[in-house]
This record gives C-alpha cells, sequence and structure tokens, in this order.
C-alpha cells in the first residue's frame, strides 16, 4: 500500500458532539434492529456536507434526523421525518439532496421543514437502499444503491442521473457501493464496495458509461470502506467504518496518510472544509461525534 516509507499518522480532535437533548436513548428503530444488532444506537450520524455559509449538515439515519452544526459547534435540528437518511449533499444553489435508504434520492427545503422525493424507483422498481451521492459539475447526481448486498449478493448498483431526468445504470454488480466521488477531471468515477474491502476505480468513457472498473485498493476489517472524497490535487481519502482511521490515497494508488480517530474506529464519512479547505471532518457515527484533522500537513510532506 506504499512504496518508500510508512505513511505519517495524523491526529483528530473532537469538532462537536451531538448534545444529549438530541440522543434517542432507549428508542428503538427498525433501521439499526436490522444494521446495528445488539448494539445500543442512540443515533448514527453520516452525510457530512458543507452550505455556502460554512455550516456542517448530517443525517442522523434511524432516526430520520437532519443536523445543522454551526462553525461553533452548535447544533440545529432541520428536519424530522420517517425516512432513513443516509448521505447528503448541497449542491452549489443551495439544494440540499438526500440519498435516502428508505425512500430512495430526496430534496430537502430547509426553509419549508418539508422533504420532497426527487427519483424513488427505477422501471417501477424500488431501490435496494440507497447510501450516497455525489454532484457533478454538470448537474449529474451520482448515487449508490446499496441496500443488503455484499459477496455473497453483488448485485449493487450504482446510478447517474441528468438534470434532464435521465438514469442511467452504471455499475449493477457492485459489492456494496457505498460512498463515491469523481476526480477532479470528472473523468474517473471512484467507489467504496464496503464488503468487498475495497474501492473501485471506474474510467467513464465519452458515451457516459463505465469500463475497464478496477479495484484502486483493498483494505481489511470487519467493515470496509464508507464514505469517500477528494482534494484538488486528486488525493483520495477512504473512511474506514471498523478501523477508526481515514486513509489517504495518491493519485497513483499509494497510501500516503493516516488519519486516526480520537473518539471510536466507526469513521464512516468524511467532507473537506476551512476556510482554506485544509480541514477534514469526519463522521464517527456510532459516538455521534464530528471529528477535524489538518491535512495542510498533507502538503509539507509532498
Amino acid at each position: 500500500m506504499y512504496i518508500d516509507r510508512p505513511p505519517p499518522l495524523i491526529d483528530t480532535d473532537v469538532f462537536s458532539a451531538m448534545p444529549e437533548r438530541f440522543r434517542r436513548k432507549g428508542v428503538g428503530s427498525t433501521w439499526a434492529d436490522a444494521n446495528r444488532p445488539g448494539q445500543p444506537t442512540d443515533c448514527f450520524i453520516e452525510g457530512p456536507s458543507f452550505d455556502a455559509d460554512g455550516n456542517l449538515y448530517v443525517v442522523d439515519i434511524p432516526f430520520g434526523r437532519i443536523f445543522r452544526i454551526s462553525s461553533d459547534g452548535v447544533w440545529s435540528l432541520i428536519m424530522e421525518y420517517d425516512g432513513w437518511p443516509n448521505g447528503l449533499k448541497i449542491h452549489p444553489d443551495g439544494r440540499i439532496l438526500v440519498a435516502d435508504y428508505r425512500y430512495g434520492i430526496m430534496q430537502l427545503d430547509a426553509a419549508a421543514g418539508r422533504m420532497q422525493p426527487l427519483l424513488t424507483a427505477r422501471n417501477s422498481e424500488s431501490f435496494k437502499g440507497c447510501n450516497d451521492l455525489h454532484l457533478a459539475s454538470n448537474g449529474d447526481i451520482y448515487f449508490t444503491d446499496q441496500g443488503q448486498t455484499g459477496l455473497h449478493d453483488p448485485t449493487g448498483r450504482v446510478y447517474r442521473l441528468s438534470p434532464a431526468g435521465k438514469l442511467d445504470c452504471l455499475i449493477g454488480t457492485g459489492v456494496s457501493p457505498n460512498g463515491l466521488v469523481l476526480d477532479p477531471n470528472e473523468t474517473v468515477l471512484f467507489v467504496a464496495m464496503t464488503r468487498d474491502n475495497a474501492v473501485w476505480r471506474a474510467p467513464l468513457m465519452k458515451d457516459g458509461s463505465v469500463s475497464k472498473a478496477g479495484r484502486f485498493c483493498s483494505t481489511f476489517g470487519t467493515s470496509g470502506p464508507d464514505g469517500l472524497t477528494m482534494d484538488g490535487s486528486g488525493r483520495l481519502f477512504v473512511a474506514h467504518a471498523s478501523l477508526g482511521h481515514v486513509f489517504v490515497f495518491a493519485p497513483n494508488g499509494e497510501l500516503i496518510a493516516r488519519i486516526k480517530s480520537c473518539a471510536g474506529p466507526s469513521c464512516t464519512n468524511v467532507a473537506i472544509g476551512g476556510a482554506k479547505r485544509d480541514r477534514l471532518y469526519i463522521t464517527e457515527s456510532a459516538s455521534g461525534t464530528v471529528l477535524v484533522a489538518d491535512i495542510s500537513v498533507l502538503d509539507d510532506e509532498m
């Protein structure tokens, strides 16, 4: 995974943790029963995304909630509904798009406090369970349909939805497709395949299809790669859902850094923020904590 020397270790600090008043202690959840059996779950946060004012949005999957965290770490409940919001991205035009495990791709009208469906089915067939999404510069929405797929059932799907409503299935044999991101040139799609413990690299052809998809990197553990993000230099940040790390890979696939959680092992998603875009924010889902790491040191290492 690395070539010349062991990758440097970058520490994290707690940016903010869900306040006690928002935690649902002792409250049952059908989602938690299926995905975290036997584990107490008072929240499970995911989907970090920044708005234009520097507020960080996160979702709470089992209890259908969406929160906004101010730059000084104050939490506000924006929306609560009967879905399972799993991924969230904020469009440059301010629209808040949500990959909902129960309903599909949704759109949040925060001002009105209303969640509206954007895409709930393909050819009248419901999705397996949408997980995460990525917004391309031309308005295309890339999203994963993970459900309960895995090595035993490699039928997870990766879709692209155009602004005109055209839906393309780019991958139909995914092993638990999860987080996804385009490279800076938007010619290669990276997809975390959690239960394959790998990130797939899928070049996009001129006609928009995928060809020659392969494993960009492989990891290990009881879970696997989850959320992804990429900086302007093409460095890929991979949140690992059971190892308590975010792994940083160079464009050639070399592991160049490890970012270690100070809160727990369930690092599920990542977002780059800060005035200079030199801070990485990480959701440690099980503890309901958002971590932050200084990634400007990566430029010093290069």
